[in-house]
């Protein structure tokens, strides 16, 4: 078990003056350590694979933001380019030059891109790729897998019951049951389930989206054959294949992890790594679709701070660092170096552990068989993964507080990150068997 509290007296001083004005004390919700328990720390600053917090504990850190920081915390390169730009103004509400260079980096980058429209978030970009497609498609319902989260926009937030495959169930408070009436979602990495729902609503699909590497129920990877699978299935029946590439893209690999299964997507959304830790998102794809969009089509989205520049030139940089020959290779094999070392002290410590990686994402989860989809993510074991991870926490290593969350490697990790991650590890693995 832990030697010392999770959190330190200034950080449980802070949560709770928060409590009084912002609900549950944090701006979204996994903030709050629900699954873990115990109060967050309150994070002072951030440097390179570190973060210190308000109480001056310092955590080698693997959510990096949740996937944006692929450099680490306060780059000097990006923090240059932020004040570079911010010198200018932070924004104009009309166009730049910036923004159509940095649509010309993506565009290029990116095999399913042929033009690409710039937004503030995650969810913006993928409730607006739907919106896209559906008007491209002339058709209403949408497929998405079970445990995939596309952001929170009202007709993405369902869940499938049993491994089945539902239609209009809200999975929010708030959500009315209309506004996901034209949602189904199956089972990830089950084709078969993919084609019946495809059959049994012939010609009323508009679009397919899938994350082509799972990262919101822990870290879950494609099949061999299951994305190739449904760019047929889509293509066969009208439909549009859409890559949620907010957190795999620039993550896997250059350009996403379509380059990686050679899987062409109609429409791609993008997020977290292009930004650079600045609020900045972007959809795009075919140019036949993207082509009914306002003001050349029919099809709104419009957005006040869409291409803002400060974020813009955030996002130009990091992708600048990571278009280096070589980065994704040796940062892949850091990380699987790591994962060695983690899968050693499992063993000696007796414990059924499953690890995967794509690129520099990574995951675990406490399950003595393989996990290829929410039904077998959330069959793991959630008590032992929660010592596991307070102990970790509480020697030094910060990671996401659920056991359904992805964590993520940075350039500026190293040998001396991996020592700290290791010794630590060894303490927590106890824990864990414990």
């Amino acid at each position: 078990m832990p030697t010392r509290a999770l959190t330190g007296p200034r950080s449980q001083a802070l949560f709770k003056k928060a409590l009084r004005r912002i609900p549950g004390g944090v701006n979204s919700p996994v903030r709050a350590w629900k699954r873990l328990g115990g109060k967050p720390p309150v994070i002072a600053r951030g440097a390179g694979a570190w973060l210190t917090d308000v109480d001056g504990r310092r955590y080698v850190d693997y959510v990096l933001s949740w996937g944006p920081l692929i450099h680490g915390h306060a780059h000097p390169a990006v923090v240059r380019a932020i004040t570079r730009a911010a010198k200018d103004g932070t924004s104009f509400g009309a166009p730049t030059a910036a923004e159509g260079s940095y649509a010309e980096t993506l565009c290029a980058a990116l095999p399913g891109m042929d033009q690409v429209r710039l937004v503030n978030s995650g969810t913006e970009a993928t409730m607006s790729a739907l919106r896209v497609a559906r008007a491209a498609t002339g058709r209403d319902l949408i497929i998405k897998c079970d445990g995939c989260y596309h952001g929170h926009a009202d007709h993405l937030l369902v869940a499938a019951g049993s491994g089945c495959a539902t239609l209009g169930q809200p999975d929010s408070a708030g959500v009315p049951a209309a506004f996901t009436a034209c949602t189904i979602s199956v089972p990830y990495n089950d084709l078969a389930a993919a084609e019946r729902m495809f059959t049994r609503n012939r010609g009323r699909i508009a679009a397919f989206i899938v994350e082509p590497v799972a990262g919101n129920m822990g870290l879950v990877l494609p099949q061999a054959g299951y994305l190739a699978g449904l760019r047929a299935l889509c293509t066969a029946h009208g439909a549009l294949l859409v890559f949620d590439e907010v957190m795999t893209g620039f993550r896997t690999a250059w350009g996403g992890y379509q380059r990686l299964c050679g899987v062409r997507p109609d429409l791609t959304c993008l997020g977290k790594v292009i930004g650079g830790g600045l609020p900045l998102a972007a959809y795009g794809g075919r140019r036949d679709v993207m082509a009914h969009l306002a003001p050349l089509g029919q099809c709104y989205q419009a957005g006040t701070l869409s291409g803002n520049p400060v974020a813009v030139a955030a996002g130009a940089a990091t992708l600048a660092l990571a278009a280096k020959p070589g980065f994704y290779a040796r940062q892949g094999a850091a990380l699987t170096a790591l994962l060695s070392g983690l899968r050693e002290l499992a063993a000696e410590a007796g414990v059924a552990i499953q690890f995967a990686q794509s690129g520099t994402m990574w995951g675990f989860f406490f399950s003595d068989r393989p996990v290829v989809d929410y039904a077998t993510a959330a069959a793991s074991d959630v008590e032992r993964w929660r010592r596991f991870c307070a102990a970790m926490i509480a020697h030094g290593v910060y990671l996401a507080p659920s056991p359904f969350e992805a964590a993520f490697w940075s350039a500026a990790h190293g040998p001396r990150e991996v020592r700290a991650t290791l010794k630590a590890a060894r303490l927590a693995f106890a824990a864990a068997a414990g």
